[in-house]
């Protein structure tokens, strides 16, 4: 059998058999659970403190946002952007490094990553990115370095041995043209670390997602590990290796997008609209053999669908576990949360409620 005909074929089975690194672990649910950023909701993204939390509420995958340092190295952040998720602003030694810079079409002022070594963005300290919304994690603003994906693994082994239960890691390559245009690639660099890790296996536990599509094409011959076109309800992929989005989400386009990744990542909004109204994505995405893990379900008011809100105040927490109980009737694979400790309770009490 070819290489595409066996992995037609794990698509097909009722989950993805990720190989176990330890000895005795439990196998990963039919629908997997992706702490979003770690446990965001609850510590401060990107952060060991948040990824810790979230393999503690019991998320079958990590997501760490991978972007480089000026000598190379692969950390996670959810843009290479710090001024809004460090103090780095507060450090005066690198009050010159501050600039502008145009980066997908965008212009944005601050500081960046790919200006500073490891060593310097060591010396910086983690804070919540929404304190409005989330200000309950401002508690933990300065206990968190930057970590390495390096570090991300490392826990991630770590925890699978301690709780006998594979926790994966779900990679996003962000901005991956931009990266390349001024000489830093993520592709090598990802595969490399992943190859170290013992993780180039098509069983391994990761999944790699892009929202660019020339980079995943490129991953596909690098690496056996599945991967995810990420994709959003407006606009197009950066790269614009397709027209956009929409065109992506049809049946002919989702076709193509088989011929390279195991799965896609589509915005809630393309699932069921704001008022509930289902797409026939999901269908289409299952007759492509693709698998579908949406983004992003979190408890505020602001990001939930009105159905499940509570009150008018934005930052307070309305009814999550409804909602990702709405879209698990709708046949999604898996899906991002901000709060594991409220989308695995979801995710069980849907399983064991239809019998899965």
């Amino acid at each position: 059998m070819t290489r595409w005909m066996l992995l037609a074929a794990a698509l097909l089975a009722p989950a993805f058999a990720f190989g176990q690194d330890h000895p005795m672990q439990k196998p990963m649910p039919r629908i997997v659970v992706i702490g979003h950023r770690g446990a965001s909701g609850e510590r401060p993204e990107h952060t060991l403190l948040s990824y810790q939390r979230a393999i503690d509420q019991g998320a079958d995958f990590i997501e760490p946002d991978l972007v480089p340092t000026k000598d190379g190295e692969l950390v996670a952040r959810h843009e290479n952007n710090i001024t809004d998720t460090t103090d780095v602003a507060a450090h005066p030694e690198f009050a010159t490094r501050k600039t502008t810079k145009t980066i997908d079409g965008q212009t944005i002022t601050g500081w960046f990553t790919e200006d500073f070594t490891l060593a310097e963005l060591k010396t910086l300290r983690a804070k919540e990115r929404l304190p409005k919304l989330r200000p309950g994690n401002t508690a933990f603003d300065g206990q968190a370095s930057i970590p390495t994906l390096d570090e991300i693994i490392a826990l991630a082994k770590r925890e699978s041995a301690r709780l006998h239960r594979t926790i994966g890691i779900y990679p996003e390559t962000k901005h991956p043209s931009y990266f390349a245009s001024i000489g830093l690639p993520l592709e090598a660099r990802l595969v490399a670390r992943l190859k170290a890790a013992g993780w180039d296996r098509a069983d391994a536990p990761v999944f790699i997602q892009s929202f660019e599509v020339n980079n995943l094409k490129q991953l596909h011959t690098m690496t056996k590990v599945p991967l995810i076109q990420l994709m959003a309800g407006s606009e197009g992929p950066a790269d614009h290796a397709v027209a956009s989005y929409k065109a992506m989400a049809t049946p002919e386009g989702l076709k193509t997008v088989a011929t390279y990744a195991a799965g896609i990542g589509p915005e809630l909004t393309q699932i069921l609209a704001a008022d509930g109204t289902p797409s026939t994505l999901v269908a289409d995405a299952h007759a492509a053999g693709l698998k579908l893990h949406p983004w992003t379900f979190r408890a505020e008011n602001y990001f939930l669908m009105p159905a499940y809100r509570d009150g008018t105040d934005p930052a307070t927490h309305g009814r999550l576990a409804g909602e990702i109980t709405a879209f698990l009737k709708a046949g999604i694979d898996g899906f991002f949360t901000d709060f594991p400790s409220i989308g695995v309770p979801a995710r069980d009490s849907f399983l064991q409620t239809n019998g899965k």
